[in-house]
């Protein structure tokens, strides 16, 4: 009787899960059966919907019902904490499995090319996310001292940090925010938070619900200049073709013309301002200069020349996230990306590296919303399944299911389990109980893996 596919994946976000999930219905899945073990570095799944989404978006955390699903199969597993390139290797994993899908994301800031960016004060959006969503390897403490914020980007991350800059610390407890976020946020400075685009409302990247979310707070007033509402020709057709970007349009077009009212924090959305230096003194933010630039008929801009200088104490940029290269992988470093075809790691030779794929934003770069990883996933675990069918993957030396345990228990390699999140969610959501909510995370690496059970 043929032996299942075993198929490593090393990820266990949303990209990674529906990767499981496309494996579990395939054909294969019947005959000759799967068998899938998952890897991630954290001691819990889901990734950034535990550790980039902001903790007052339940609406997209309840995504994590869905994974739960397909972790809940009995031919996947799961190992958590476990470090691909520092606990295992590729060659580890190749003599365990038939192929490997690696589906990391990416969790770095990517880089601003401009003067200043290297200024005390001058601050990664995704660093920031990390912190409030209470990732266990950043610091417990975040300077909020700044009075007046600028935000740098036009996506929903930059509209997620602008929107907890703004917010009350009350307003967040009844999230899943861990004490420490709480007890920082209570001492957050900021009454003015200023989110600067380079292109207009129309070119703007945020999702139509996301920025109508902004205008909820009882505490956040948030404000358009009428002179930032401006559309040329490329401007005009992208509305009339995409319904979210002229919803997002109407939404700030009704923004603008409305009286300011008495909120207490201010929240300034501002178009046509390109960031061009963060101004210091003594080593620390100051200001912000942004020039001023225009619409040239296409939907993109060029500059005016004219610049302003803003009176901000604190600039988060948000204008991307990175993913870390991978150890024995091919790497392009300018998109941070593997290169790929349909799925296949392809070397610099335009071979395929074989029993080997990437899906998710390690192969397509940070882009889209959670859901189009699913159809990512599809293809890629397509093309393994098809080299599987012609005989292209390659046999591992000891493929029984115990065997992987058996190197991690040799190693003295901690990992958690599917068990263990089922464990460390109970005791996340029994420290919320008293306070009347849903959760409280867990922060430190060592009281998950205690909650897991992983350790005593």
């Amino acid at each position: 009787m043929p032996r299942p596919l075993r198929v490593a994946i090393v990820g266990a976000g949303p990209a990674g899960i529906y990767a499981a999930d496309a494996l579990l219905k395939s054909e294969a899945a019947a005959e000759p059966g799967v068998s899938i073990d998952i890897f991630e570095r954290m001691p819990a799944p889901f990734g950034l919907i535990r550790y980039g989404v902001a903790p007052d978006h339940p609406r997209i955390k309840g995504i994590i019902t869905a994974l739960h699903q397909v972790l809940d199969k009995p031919q996947v597993r799961l190992f958590g904490n476990v470090d691909y390139g520092t606990d295992v290797h590729l060659d580890d994993l190749r003599s365990f499995y038939d192929a490997v899908v690696f589906s990391t994301g990416a969790m770095a800031d990517r880089e601003l090319k401009i003067p200043g960016v290297e200024l005390d004060g001058c601050l990664g959006a995704a660093d920031f996310a990390s912190w409030y969503d209470g990732h266990p390897d950043v610091p417990r403490t975040w300077d909020l001292s700044a009075e007046k914020v600028a935000v740098l980007g036009v996506g929903n991350v930059a509209l997620d940090i602008a929107r907890i800059l703004a917010k009350t610390a009350d307003e967040l407890l009844p999230t899943e925010i861990p004490p420490n976020v709480y007890e920082g946020l209570k001492a957050n400075k900021a009454l003015e938070v200023h989110v600067f685009g380079r292109r207009g409302p129309a070119q703007a990247k945020f999702s139509p619900m996301e920025l109508r979310e902004l205008d909820h707070s009882p505490n956040i007033e948030v404000i358009v200049n009428p002179e930032d509402i401006d559309y040329d020709e490329g401007s005009i057709a992208d509305r009339r073709k995409n319904k979210q970007t002229d919803m997002v349009a109407k939404t700030l077009e009704n923004w603008a013309i409305r009286d300011v009212g008495d909120r207490p924090h201010k929240l300034f959305l501002h178009f046509f301002e390109s960031p061009v230096e963060v101004l210091g003194e003594d080593g620390k933010v100051v200001g912000l200069r942004t020039e001023r630039t225009e619409l040239d008929g296409t939907g993109n801009v060029r500059g005016t020349g004219r610049t302003t200088d803003w009176d901000v104490q604190a600039v988060y940029r948000a204008v991307g996230y990175l993913s870390d290269e991978l150890p024995k992988l091919p790497w392009d470093a300018v998109s941070g990306t593997v290169p790929d075809e349909g799925g296949r790691v392809i070397q610099e030779n335009g071979e395929h590296l074989a029993s080997t794929y990437v899906t998710g934003w390690i192969r397509r770069g940070p882009v889209g919303l959670i859901g189009h990883t699913k159809g990512d996933a599809n293809e890629t675990v397509a093309n393994l399944l098809d080299d599987f069918a012609n005989g292209r993957l390659l046999d591992p030396a000891t493929p029984e299911t115990d065997a992987v345990v058996a190197f991690l228990e040799g190693k003295g390699i901690t990992y958690t389990t599917w068990e263990g999140w089922y464990a460390l969610d109970a005791a996340e959501k029994a420290l919320g109980e008293p306070e009347g909510r849903e959760r409280v995370k867990i922060v430190e690496r060592e009281d998950m893996l205690r909650a897991s059970g992983a350790i005593e």
